[in-house]
């Protein structure tokens, strides 16, 4: 009686084996393993030169052979992704180097499509041997001895039926420095042919852009895709002027010219000389960024809190100009940036204080093109960020060329001393803080964020502007709609501060943790979602799109996620572990949010985002953890 029962349910037994055998076949796009345990790629390194010399560049050729039968995704440049198949695409990452040695992004060689049974579509893909470079220079005080590095190549083995689960490998390179007249040999020369020739795909070619959800590519190898990203630049320019960081010394500006508006040749004189203050401080931040190894960022300079304290105390100084106070004896350089001195130096000033203050806030499109420029070669960055300057400059060349657009602002009398000295409250607002700022820095050590407190007397500086307008034009204004209109903006200018600066000046709704490599590290071991914010206290963008963004109640209710950490990378004062992090996601500048999936692998990255992009992404990877 029990035998026939076994053997019935042995013959069910035996289908079901067959029909999931049959399955495994037919599905091979799921990218199962083969049954072989052998990797069939093989990697090894080989140096250009056996020994290097300080202030010259050097090439690792990273060398890939691949099996018979079986090939490697292409880099992300040049993979394709289908509906039905998504290739894992080939990665090569620095994740240490000896300081001193600046390290180009790889070049790869181009790929081919290879048709497979699991996609609709060709695959871009390498087989037989890749060879992927690394183009590096040493800096010219490097010290003889030797440097170090240490690559992690990431790839996806696949036949033309099957994939392999993707692999991580760490590589670890030294190389002997020794000194500028020395001899050097060239080695390996068969296997830098391609390198010598062009034959490559340099990542680098590729800039891309995300703008709260619109994502485009421009690829620079052309002319007139050169053309278009210089376009692009200049327009990032362009819109810096309508950032929180510069908005404050625009009027300063306008009062400026249109105390010279009558004299049209001194008028275009003065806004030609204020143009040329934004050009050249650009310029000379692009020839910082070309020749000087350690400066990679135009914000780099706020993240030393003595310079932000000199920023700070400049806009004072040009505060108290705006009330008259430069009638007492002050050194003479100070008299050139008060704004009532129409002079060609005094205009330059404005220009040049201007420029400076759009460093910690990256307009939309900027950020990625200034990124990329920092990697090329010294002329291409030069162009590029001659190029953002020359569209910041635009406006005031504008305003400049055409003086009825400011002869209408009051010079003299009761309302144009009120513009003043309402301006000058202002002003004295934003010199607080910055001197907040810097200060903070100085007494605080990253990871750990500086103090908030700062936002009281900034807001106290912007409301006693909002009380003195309101008083001031009850007592000047006759028209009853001007009365109304410039009280009403007084006590908005009030309440709004008041609101502010218990707001920002707050913990707030989202229990960060503050970033170190050890820290990120952990979060991936325990497999959890990483959101990461890249923020600084002085740049008025990052603190915008957290206020308006991240702390949205459906993504604060989303954050509290046990899966999910929220980590903040806070570089307001000089954080190497932070602005490493930030070079790594390949970015220099901030705002920058990054989402990280449970292995630690980056899945969204944007320096302007908005929530439901930001949800998108989380539930994204809450759905597919992987």
């Amino acid at each position: 009686m029990n035998f026939r029962p076994n053997k019935i349910l042995l013959g069910y037994t035996l289908l079901a084996i067959h029909l999931l055998f049959v399955l495994l076949i037919q599905q091979n796009s799921s990218a199962q393993p083969t049954p072989s345990t052998d990797d069939p790629v093989r990697i090894r390194t080989a140096w250009s030169v056996e020994r290097a010399r300080p202030g010259e560049p050097v090439a690792l050729a990273i060398i890939v052979d691949i099996k018979d039968g079986f090939h490697i995704n292409a880099d992300a440049s040049q993979v394709r992704s289908f509906e039905d198949f998504k290739p894992y695409p080939t990665r090569v990452q620095v994740m240490a180097a000896t300081e001193g040695v600046t390290i180009e992004t790889a070049r790869f060689p181009p790929a081919k499509p290879i048709k497979v049974d699991y996609s609709s579509g060709a695959l871009m893909s390498f087989e037989g041997r890749a060879i992927i470079y690394l183009l590096m220079k040493l800096d010219e005080q490097i010290m003889p001895g030797s440097i170090g590095l240490e690559i992690k190549v990431e790839y996806q083995a696949c036949s033309d039926r099957y994939c392999l689960f993707p692999q991580k490998k760490l590589l670890k390179e030294t190389l002997s420095v020794v000194e500028s007249g020395a001899t050097l040999a060239k080695i390996n020369q068969e296997l830098f042919a391609d390198l010598d020739s062009g034959a490559l795909i340099p990542s680098s070619e590729t800039v891309d852009f995300n703008l709260f959800g619109w994502e485009f590519s421009i690829n620079t190898s052309s002319g007139f895709g050169w053309m278009v990203l210089l376009l692009i630049a200049a327009f990032g320019g362009l819109l810096l002027n309508f950032t929180p960081c510069v908005l404050p010394l625009i009027p300063i500006k306008i009062i400026s010219l249109s105390h010279a508006a009558q004299d049209r040749k001194r008028c275009f004189f003065l806004g030609l000389a204020m143009s040329m203050g934004v050009l050249v401080f650009w310029i000379g931040v692009g020839i910082l960024i070309a020749l000087v190894s350690d400066f990679t960022a135009t914000n780099q300079l706020f993240q030393y809190p003595l310079f932000t304290i000199l920023v700070g105390a400049i806009i004072g100084i040009m505060a108290l100009g705006m009330f008259g106070f430069f009638s007492v004896r002050l050194p003479q350089f100070i008299y050139l940036i008060n704004p009532q001195q129409n002079s060609a130096q005094g205009s330059f000033g404005l220009g040049l204080l201007a420029a400076v203050l759009s460093t910690p806030c990256t307009a939309p499109f900027m950020g990625a093109a200034a990124a990329w420029a920092a990697t090329q070669t010294p002329l291409t960055t030069l162009t590029t960020f001659a190029a953002i300057g020359g569209g910041m400059a635009l406006p005031y060349l504008i305003l400049a060329a055409a003086p009825k657009l400011v002869n209408r602002m009051p010079k003299a009398g009761p309302s144009g001393e009120l513009i003043k000295q309402v301006m000058g409250l202002f002003m004295l607002a934003a010199a607080a803080y910055f001197l907040g700022v810097g200060i903070g820095a100085l007494l605080s050590s990253p990871p750990n964020p500086p103090s908030k407190i700062y936002w009281w007397p900034v807001m106290g500086f912007v409301a006693s502007g909002g009380s003195w307008l309101a008083y001031r034009t009850m007592r000047l204004a006759t028209k009853k709609i001007i009365k109304t209109v410039f009280v009403s903006l007084g006590v908005i200018l009030i309440a709004l501060p008041i609101w502010g600066a218990v707001r920002l000046s707050g913990e707030g709704p989202i229990d960060w943790v503050y970033y170190t490599p050890e820290r990120f590290d952990q979060a991936v071991k325990q497999r959890k979602i990483v959101v990461m914010d890249f923020t600084a206290e002085w740049c008025l963008n990052c603190i915008a799109l957290e206020e308006s963004v991240l702390h949205d109640h459906k993504i604060t209710d989303l954050l509290a996620n046990e899966d999910i950490i929220p980590m903040k990378v806070d570089i307001t004062s000089n954080n190497p572990a932070g602005k490493a992090k930030l070079k790594e996601v390949g970015s220099l500048t901030v705002p920058l949010i990054v989402v990280f999936a449970p292995d630690g692998k980056a899945v969204f990255k944007s320096d302007f985002y908005t929530v439901n992009q930001v949800l998108r992404a989380v539930q994204e990877v809450l759905e597919n953890p992987g």
